[in-house]
Formats: C-alpha cells, sequence, structure tokens
C-alpha cells in the first residue's frame, strides 16, 4: 500500500475514532511497527494531526489542560449543586474516595461534616481542609501533579493495593456517549481506574459541558459505574442508553 493510501486510512480511522495509537495503526493497517510510527511522524509534520508519546490526536484537539484554578473557578455555584446531590447518595459512616478535581472538591465539602465517615483522597485542595472537617480525611501517597494538584505515580498505585472503599466519587475531563469517561493524563487515568475496582458502589459527577466531549484517554466505560450525577439534560434516547449500561441518573438541574 502507498503512504499517501495509509495516511488517508490513519486520517479516516483517526476522525471515527478521536485518538489512535501507533499499535492501532499497525494492527489496523498491517504494517509494521516502524512504518506505523514514520506514518504517524509524517503526518504530524505535515500538519494533519497532533502527535504525543505513542499516539495521533486529531489537529484542532485541545493539549492544553486547563489549571485547576482556572477549572475551580467555572461554573462554580452548578459544582455546587452537583457536589450537594452526591452527599445524599453517601452514607453518614463507612469508607469513602474523593477524587482530584474541582467539582469531586464540592463533593467533599458536602461530607467532610460527618465524623464517621473516613474519607481518602489524592485532593491536594481537599486535604487543605483537614484543619475544619470533622471526618477524618487521609491522604494517598504520591507525586504532586502541578497542573491538577492530584498525587498520582507509583507511589499513589502501591497505597491503593491496601484500601478498599465503600464509595468512591470520581471526575472525569470528558464524557462519550458511547464509549463512557475520559481524562487528559495517564496515571490520573490510572488511579481512577484502580480506585473503582476497589470500591463497592461508583458514582461519576461531571458537569454537563463535558458531555459528549471526550478527552483523550479513556479511564473507564459506563459499565463501571454505579452512578451517574450531573446537570446534562440528557435526551430520552440517552437515557435509555445510559440505563442499559447498569447506570441510575441523578439529575441536578440549575434553578
Amino acid at each position: 500500500m502507498l503512504h499517501v493510501e495509509r495516511h488517508r486510512q490513519i486520517l479516516r480511522l483517526l476522525a471515527e475514532r478521536g485518538r489512535l495509537t501507533v499499535g492501532e495503526i499497525r494492527s489496523r493497517l498491517g504494517v509494521s511497527g516502524a512504518t506505523a510510527r514514520r506514518d504517524a511522524t509524517a503526518l504530524a509534520q505535515s500538519g494533519r494531526a497532533r502527535r504525543v508519546h505513542g499516539a495521533l490526536l486529531p489537529l484542532d484537539f485541545a493539549l492544553d489542560e486547563p489549571r485547576y484554578t482556572r477549572k475551580a473557578e467555572k461554573t462554580l455555584a452548578g459544582k455546587v449543586r452537583l457536589g450537594r446531590c452526591v452527599a445524599q447518595l453517601l452514607p453518614e459512616a463507612g469508607t469513602v474516595f474523593i477524587d482530584a478535581g474541582s467539582t469531586a472538591l464540592e463533593v467533599g465539602r458536602a461530607v467532610c461534616d460527618r465524623p464517621q465517615l473516613r474519607l481518602y483522597t489524592n485532593s491536594i485542595p481537599f486535604l487543605a481542609l483537614a484543619s475544619e472537617a470533622r471526618a477524618p480525611i487521609v491522604a494517598l501517597g504520591g507525586e504532586a501533579r502541578p497542573l491538577s494538584l492530584a498525587l498520582t505515580g507509583a507511589l499513589t498505585q502501591h497505597w491503593l493495593q491496601n484500601l478498599r472503599f465503600d464509595v468512591a466519587v470520581i471526575g472525569a475531563s470528558g464524557l462519550d456517549p458511547a464509549d463512557g469517561a475520559f481524562t487528559t493524563e495517564s496515571t490520573e487515568a490510572a488511579v481512577k481506574s484502580e480506585v473503582l475496582r476497589r470500591s463497592t458502589r461508583r458514582i461519576l459527577v461531571a458537569t454537563g459541558e463535558k458531555w459528549a466531549r471526550p478527552a483523550a484517554l479513556r479511564f473507564a466505560p459506563w459499565e463501571s459505574f454505579s452512578d451517574l450525577v450531573t446537570d446534562y439534560p440528557f435526551s430520552r434516547a440517552e437515557r435509555l442508553a445510559l440505563s442499559r449500561a447498569g447506570l441510575r441518573l441523578h439529575a441536578s438541574l440549575s434553578r
């Protein structure tokens, strides 16, 4: 197959999938790894795609993840409502994981006065509330990621090997109607995936602006969650599709 035709096929697959790894190029086109890497590099150099480590992204993909302070200020009132909505689903006693992220932080604020809860987190902003909380807040060890103020990495993964949670509250950078929840960075994706695996009830919380706007990395399909809390106004068809995946939907619409 000529390289022009290969490039055309790669761009078509990229448009369909939103992200294409070098391994996927190799398997889908039946070429060697070296050829797949050369094609990915050529497409990036010609300005027809963006190259990241091990993968291609569409040219219009936003590589710059907003810093935590910008995300925390955005749609704050809606995030507070979502936090209160999730709080109603959480027990008065037990072990709960609170994810990093500005929306999950509002969940933590809403439940940190419950003394019988033991709250685990990799969120540096939530840890800062420990002095005023009635619930004990336990930090997962790890490396601080400046962009999101999350603790991630090998040490965090090691801590998680020894923990189980009654409930996990997980955030996301983007949601895909068919594929599930996405984030922007591999070490954060690894933490989210491991927490889900170690939790009995798994609650996904996200603002409606993230619907149908997946990020670079999928960390969980819809079937990995038991509940979805959002302020997105789903259509009847969307509700049916999510229900078929086993999700309980909880709306927190602005009033």
